[in-house]
Formats: C-alpha cells, structure tokens, sequence
C-alpha cells in the first residue's frame, strides 16, 4: 500500500471534525488510587463522564521509556503491572481495552520531527490504566501509548507535543501521565507536604495560568525546589506534552491538586 492510500484509510478512521478534543495532565500518584476510593479516584471518576467520548485514547505516560519514540500498535495490549510491593488485589486488575493500530499508524504519520517506531510488546502500564479504570470504566475505547524517549531534553518534548495536535479535531483524547512534583526519596508517611513541593507546584501552576511555557519546559533555572520536585524528570515530562497543545481560545481548569505523601503533586489539568 502506497503512503497516499494509507494517509486515505487512516483519515477514514479518524475523520477530520470542527470541534476540538480536550486534552487533560492526570497527577497519577500510587497505583493504589486504581483501587481506593479517594479524592484523586473520585476526581478522575467525575472527569470521564464530563469528556466529549474520544474515538481513541493517546496517553503519555511517565512509565515508558525508551530510547526513541516508540507508539504501542497491537490490537490488545496488555494490562502491564509495573510495580511492586503491593495488595494482590491490585496485581488482579485488569484493563482489557482494545488497542488501535489505525491510531498508532496516525501518530507516526503524523510526527514529522522524529522517527516513531510501531511497538508490539508494551501495553497499558499503570501510568494509563490506573487512571482510565476511573475514567472509563467499562474499558470500551480504543487506547494507545506514546513512550518518552530518554534521550532527549524537554523541548523535544514540548516540539513533539505540539505535533500531535491535529489528532484534537479526530476525536482522540490525549492524555499526560505523571506528577509535577515526583520525589519518592523524600516521602513521607505521615505528615502534611514539603514547603519546596507546595512552592513549585504553586510556581508551576501560576505559569500554566500565565501561559509561560518556557519557564516550565527550562524548569532547571527554577531554583532548589525545582531540584528537589524533579530529582528525574520522567513524571514531569508528559505535562509538556498537555502543555504544549495549549491554544490561546482553549478554556482551563485544574483538579486535584494536592499534595500525596509530602512529595507527590497530584495536580491535574484540563485544557479545552
């Protein structure tokens, strides 16, 4: 099959629309929200039902690295359970959504600044699945992964984010898994939040608002609480991706946005 007639049949799958998909950064925290009936699980529960219902699910989650940029194009994906240490219940769960190659063959159409290889061994790690078991629940729409590439510096992924946008007027949602603030090592189990972590989410909040992206894509020169909020920046870099699809008309809001066990932000966003 020629490029021509593939750009034909995927444009037939994912036909063009005049209204725009929103985009959402989900705070994702434990794995344990998948199953706790908590502020973060009933946040992304009330989400779900408020989204115009997507054709297909892109998400950019913070537990799948590789070296370049890989997208998942198997019909059924595995539910991944990348974690260790907890309940058995939580080993149990399963997301059988179906998998989209048609989508996956998009996305590598549709980046031009990168390579995007077709990935038939991943799946669905917790970084998706634990937030659309709340979102979707009855595991019926069609879910894709982009991975980050760990070679790259953040405007890479700022560029590459901004070339996914014309899958918003296609009906796929996009969605960024990670935490602003993610520093494991300083966890704490009982108590209230670090002032560091409370002032950079605080900071990058504010700049979210302001649309100043560049501050949040260079967060390096924004000081020790950035260093210690972002000790690796796995978790951070999918908000760039959000960011990046942020267009002056889209409407903004934010939803659980406090701070888990004194070093995790669980600030989330929609835009649009």
């Amino acid at each position: 099959m020629s490029l021509n007639q593939t750009l034909q049949q995927l444009t037939g799958a994912f036909p063009e629309s005049d209204t725009k998909m929103p985009v959402l950064f989900v705070g994702h925290g434990s794995p344990m929200n998948a199953i706790e009936d908590n502020p973060y699980s009933q946040a992304w529960a009330e989400v779900g039902p408020n989204l115009p219902r997507p054709t297909a699910i892109l998400c950019v989650s913070a537990h799948w690295e590789t070296n370049g940029t890989q997208v998942t194009g198997m019909e059924r994906p595995q539910t991944i359970h990348d974690f260790g240490g907890f309940p058995r219940e939580l080993f149990e769960m399963e997301y059988p959504a179906p998998g989209s190659p048609a989508l996956a063959r998009l996305t590598k159409e549709t980046v031009k600044r990168t390579a995007v290889g077709l990935d038939e061994r991943w799946g669905l790690d917790h970084g998706t699945w634990s937030i659309l078991v709340k979102m979707f629940p009855k595991a019926d729409i069609p879910v894709v992964q982009l991975s980050l590439d760990r070679s790259q510096p953040p405007d890479f992924h700022y560029a590459l984010g901004k070339e996914l946008a014309a899958l918003r007027k296609k009906g796929v949602l996009i969605l960024g898994s990670g935490n602003i603030v993610h520093n494991l090592r300083a966890i704490l189990w009982q108590g209230g939040a670090y002032d560091w972590a409370i002032e950079f989410d605080e900071t990058i909040r504010k700049l979210i608002v302001e649309g100043d992206h560049q501050p949040i894509v260079n967060y390096h020169s924004l000081g020790r609480a950035a260093q210690l909020s972002i000790p690796t920046n796995e978790h951070y870099l999918p908000l760039l991706y959000i960011l990046a699809l942020q267009e002056s008309a889209d409407e903004l809001s934010f939803f659980s946005g406090e701070i888990s066990m004194g070093s995790l932000s669980m600030r989330s966003l929609r835009i649009g």
